[in-house]
Formats: C-alpha cells, structure tokens, sequence
C-alpha cells in the first residue's frame, strides 16, 4: 500500500513490452513471410487439383452435384493441409494441437448428430462411382422401383412407369438388396398356363416349345424350357421359359404379352384345351328334404286355410 503509482515506470514497462513485441515480429518475419507463402501456394494447388477433378477425373461420375461437392471437397482438404503448414511454421505448435483437438471433438458431434445424413451423403458418394446403377437404369427395391433420374448426396430418385417419382434415401441401396434389369440386355422370362386332363402332354410340350422358339429368337447358349408343373383340380399346369431382350421392364410384359396370344391361338388351332376352373358344390340330401318337407306343409297350411 506504501507503494505509489508512478505513470513515468508503467509507460517505461509499456514501452519495454512493445520492444519486445517488435522484437518478436521482427525476429519471426520471415516465417510469417514464409507461412503466408505456404498459403498462397497451397491455394493455388487447390485450386488446379480442383480444376483437373472437374475436367478429367470426375467424368465418370453421371451426376453433376456430385463431381461439384467432390471438387469442393479435395480443394477444402488442400487448403487446410497448407493452413496445418503454415501454424507449424510459425511455432505455434500449441495453437495447431488445440485446433486439431477442437477439430477432432467437433467433427465427432457433428457425426453423432447428423449420422443419418451422414451415411445417406457417403451412400450417394459410393453409388456415383457404382457401375451397376447409372441415370435412365430401370432398377427395383423391395419398396419401389423406376428409372433412375437423379443420384444426389441424399437419394435416388426414381422416375416410375405412371410418371409419378419416387425418393429412396441412398442408404437404402448401399446397406439393401436392388434389382438392375438395364445392365443386362439379355433376361430369361417364364409363362405359365395350364391345360385339361384329356390333352397329350407330349403334343401340348412340342408344340409350345416350337412356337415360342420361332417367335422368340434364343441365342447360342439360350434355349426355350419347358416344364409341367402339378396336377391341378380340372387342369394339368405348365410353365415356359425362354429369352428375350430386355433393358426395361415394359420389354417383359409385351414379351410375356405376346406369348400369351400365340400360345391361346395355337392351342384353339389344334383343339388343346384350356380348361375353365371347375367348382363342383355338393349339398347333403338331408337338407334338401328337409327344405321339401317344410315347402310341402307351407302348402297343406295354405289349402286348410
């Protein structure tokens, strides 16, 4: 308390710290020089790996936000590369500890926070670099099914037969099951029918493998199968199978369509039969007498009356 405040000893301290200070900056110029030299090259790095992303590597991705976020990416990694350089440089090896720290911690919140859009994001990552589903791909989930229109970081959209669209979280396909009927051209369908007991199966089995042989042209390896399936109640079920060109789910139903209207022709051209389904209901004469006896003594009460 004895002590006073002297404003010539505080502007003396003032001063010496301000040297220090000048000191410093002085003494540490060229690593700020160098720091900010490290910057600017790394922006520039970024900036022309971005560039060759864009115009060469990136092509194989169909959608186009997707080669844009993928571009943006590469460039944020460099420039923090080049700002982990610079911090080092400078010495400031504390602060750059405690930033990768806070980095660390931030990014694990973020993550917990938004792990489901997370995964939806890496999701749509990966199925732009799948070749096994494209833009105009006719595919089918257990859910939906369509033609692909749009791959973004967060869903499918799929375009279905009635016009109407369809929006499938990318995690679906990543972690689930699809079908893709457009990466094939060539697929093997099967026709069902039936016919009555009194048919030559070995007529009805020629005769179907004939016409869908000459109509449908089965490739080197293909060929047109035949099989009877089971005893029916009034028919004897069989099933056909045989190839067709198919890249979209409309080729199968005019296939199918088609085989449909040969088979019924021909059949009704060689007397085959396709039998209608026979129900045959059966009522106990019991109660049928006992319906007789109650109409009898209706009409005895009418005739006393």
């Amino acid at each position: 308390m004895d002590e006073k405040f002297s404003i010539e000893e505080t502007l003396n301290a003032l001063w010496d710290k301000v040297g220090d200070w000048a000191n410093e900056i002085i003494f540490k110029l060229p690593n700020f020089i160098m720091a900010v030299f490290i910057m600017v090259c790394f922006y520039f790095i970024a900036r022309s790996i971005k560039r060759v992303l864009q115009k060469f590597l990136l092509h194989r991705i169909a959608q186009k936000s997707i080669q844009d976020i993928s571009a943006k990416i590469a460039f944020i990694i460099v420039i923090f590369i080049g700002f982990f350089i610079s911090l080092s440089v400078l010495g400031l090896n504390k602060l750059l500890t405690s930033v990768l720290a806070g980095a660390g911690v931030m990014g694990l919140a973020i993550g917990l926070a938004l792990q489901g859009t997370l995964s939806n994001t890496f999701g749509g990552v990966v199925l732009s670099f799948m070749h096994k589903i494209r833009i105009n791909d006719y595919i089918e989930t257990d859910d939906a099914k369509g033609f692909v229109s749009e791959i973004s970081l967060r869903n499918v959209v799929l375009r279905q037969t009635d016009n109407n669209y369809v929006i499938v979280p990318n995690s679906k396909f990543v972690e689930n099951a699809f079908t893709n009927y457009s990466i094939s051209t060539r697929s093997r369908i099967a026709v069902k029918c039936f016919v009555s007991y009194d048919s030559n199966l070995q007529e009805v089995e020629d005769l179907v493998i004939r016409i869908i042989g000459d109509n449908f042209k089965q490739k080197e390896g293909e060929y047109v199968e035949f099989f009877f399936t089971e005893f029916d109640d009034s028919s004897i079920n069989f099933m056909t199978r045989f190839w067709i060109d198919m890249t979209k789910i409309k080729q199968e139903h005019s296939a199918r369509h088609k085989a449909i209207k040969l088979i019924k022709t021909h059949f009704d051209a060689e007397g085959i039969v396709i039998p209608y389904p026979v129900h045959t209901v059966q009522i106990e004469k019991k109660y049928f007498n006992t319906e007789t006896r109650t109409e009898n003594n209706e009409q005895e009460d009418d005739l006393t009356t």
